[in-house]
């Protein structure tokens, strides 16, 4: 006798995702466009204070026929923003709190006694993605990660929930994007026990080990191959990552990998 046929809607629901996804045909982006994300992209990574302005600049510079509006739409889309100081004139949206930043001055002397949490752009060949990490800060081990085509918090709280089905954090850092300030996201913090710490407006130096394994992953696998397909890139990330933690040596780290810090407890 055949299976049951389970309706979409069932089958959404069993699986875990939405249902729009299911009908979602993405739309491949223009050879240009591509090419101008790459390019605002690497000048982000190169120079993360750079506005708008500047960043038109630098692509006429390059010869690419750009205004500052297109520019500050494609930022907003990628997620890119400037990193500096902002007059304080937003008002969190209601019952989402902003937590203070606890790191100053703090020594970071062991395994997950600070874990951080960040979002970046991924380029694909129908459009965008968006990439999110939790790493332990001392041994700079990625303990989760996420790709998703939308901005929203979901793929987020399931990037700290895997990670915390590994450890427990004493303290988690992120920066204040609506993601990270979401009661579902802190929730998952505070069930745990965790202390919550978000960036003060303006602290470049509070991305610079997050915005280093970005760099890296762009350099070494995303920019390197074109995948065609969502699963080709997430399995390229899967197999990035797992080199990334167990065979890639840093010497910032004795020429340890970040699996043998994390697990030892010294660089």
């Amino acid at each position: 006798m055949d299976p049951p046929k389970l309706s979409i809607r069932r089958q959404c629901q069993l699986l875990g995702i939405k249902r729009s996804s299911v009908y979602y045909e993405p739309v491949p982006e223009s050879s240009e466009n591509e090419e101008l994300m790459r390019l605002i992209d690497q000048e982000h990574l190169e120079h993360p204070a750079r506005g708008s302005r500047q960043m038109v600049d630098h692509l006429t510079s390059l010869g690419s026929k750009v205004n500052r509006r297109r520019i500050q739409l494609w930022m907003r889309r990628m997620g890119v923003a400037a990193i500096a100081p902002k007059p304080q004139t937003t008002v969190s949206a209601p019952g989402y709190r902003v937590y203070p930043y606890l790191l100053r001055g703090l020594a970071i002397e062991r395994p997950n006694q600070v874990w951080r949490s960040d979002t970046t752009y991924v380029p694909m060949a129908c459009g965008i993605m968006h990439l999110v990490a939790v790493m332990d800060w001392f041994s700079r081990r990625v303990l989760s990660w996420k790709l998703s085509s939308s901005m929203d918090a979901d793929f987020c709280i399931e990037a700290v929930k895997e990670a915390l089905d590994r450890a427990t954090p004493e303290i988690m850092n992120t920066d204040q994007g609506s993601q990270f300030t979401s009661r579902e996201f802190t929730q998952c913090l505070r069930e745990k026990g965790v202390t919550i710490s978000m960036n003060s407006r303006g602290r470049a130096i509070d991305n610079v080990m997050i915005e280093r394994l970005w760099r890296t992953v762009k350099d070494e696998e995303i920019y390197v191959k074109e995948y065609q397909s969502v699963t080709d890139r997430r399995e390229g990330l899967r197999s990035y990552f797992d080199l990334y933690g167990q065979r890639r040596k840093h010497s910032s780290l004795g020429r340890q990998t970040t699996a043998e810090v994390y697990r030892n407890g010294r660089p």
